[in-house]
């Protein structure tokens, strides 16, 4: 068998080369969505959805994009989240899109469940209030995980509106308005070498309980500014504890509200699933003190 010097062929390819139907087929469409979701970021670091939707812990709002995307592809994530406490629950679902580690998108709708504290305050048993919550978060500096050579955290500043259904019972309450708009800025910083995430958020907001009782009230109707705080701990790559406080304005003469905290632990599947579980003490709610509970959280995403 004849053999031909190795640049030889190497002409003869350049000069002749491979017909269409030899060469390599285009990327398929499953090859680009692989690549959209890449899936890149560490386990963990996309955080879960919080009680209004956006990523951070279960009360508090992070500066970290939710999902796994890194800053060439895109992270989505839906939620159910349930609260149950002494005297009401909660239910909320959602959904978030972080694009390109920068931008996060997010949708919640919660239903506020009175129980038997409806039929005590003459609104029946088991009445309900929901509300929508519409988010927005922007990666302003830093990397929460990367930047591990200074103390720079990531920061991140957002907004939030929320619309409550029952307008007519808010004004009967005293409250101004069924409508309100959050903003927030939040600075998040992992320690890896110590398993570590901590965050610091300070809102600007006019929410009664959230906005289940309406923004503003006969109390007070101007912006208050409150903090939400978080720390966790990585007790392996796919088990965390930790606890939250976030501090809440008092605007109503009607009830008296008191801050919320909570102690959790999160679990991570994969990258697909996790599943939170705390116990949350929201303080006073309405007419019913001392509303403490568990919390239930379900994540999943791609």
């Amino acid at each position: 068998m004849r053999r031909y010097p190795a640049a030889l062929l190497v002409c003869a390819t350049l000069v002749f080369p491979a017909r269409a139907d030899e060469q390599a087929p285009p990327a398929s469409f499953w090859d680009r969505a692989g690549e959209m979701f890449d899936a890149g970021k560490l386990l963990a670091t996309g955080g879960v959805s919080d009680l209004e939707g956006a990523g951070g812990g279960g009360l508090a709002t992070w500066a970290l994009i939710s999902g796994y995307g890194t800053r060439d592809a895109v992270g989505v994530n839906g939620h159910f989240t349930y609260i149950g406490l002494g005297s009401y629950s909660l239910w909320t679902e959602g959904a978030t899109i972080g694009l390109f580690d920068r931008v996060e998108l997010s949708y919640a709708y919660q239903t506020f469940d009175t129980k038997d504290v409806g039929a005590k305050l003459g609104l029946g048993q088991g009445f309900s209030i929901n509300q929508d919550v519409f988010g927005a978060k922007v990666k302003i500096v830093g990397d929460a995980v990367y930047d591990q050579d200074t103390f720079l955290p990531q920061i991140a500043a957002g907004v939030q509106y929320k619309h409550n259904d029952k307008s007519w019972l808010i004004s009967a309450i005293g409250g101004k308005s069924a409508d309100g708009t959050d903003f927030y800025v939040s600075a998040t910083k992992v320690f890896l070498a110590e398993s570590l995430l901590v965050d610091a958020t300070l809102r600007e907001t006019k929410a009664n309980q959230f906005g289940f009782l309406g923004f503003g009230g006969d109390r007070n109707d101007g912006y208050s500014t409150e903090f939400e705080g978080s720390a966790a701990y990585l007790i392996s790559r796919r088990f965390a504890i930790g606890g939250e406080y976030r501090t809440k304005p008092d605007n109503l003469g009607i009830a008296h509200e008191d801050n919320a905290w909570d102690i959790f632990a999160a679990y991570f599947f994969n990258k697909n699933i996790s599943l939170t579980v705390a116990y949350l003490n929201l303080g006073n709610i309405v007419i019913e003190n001392n509303q403490q509970g568990v919390y239930v959280s379900l994540q999943a995403g791609l």
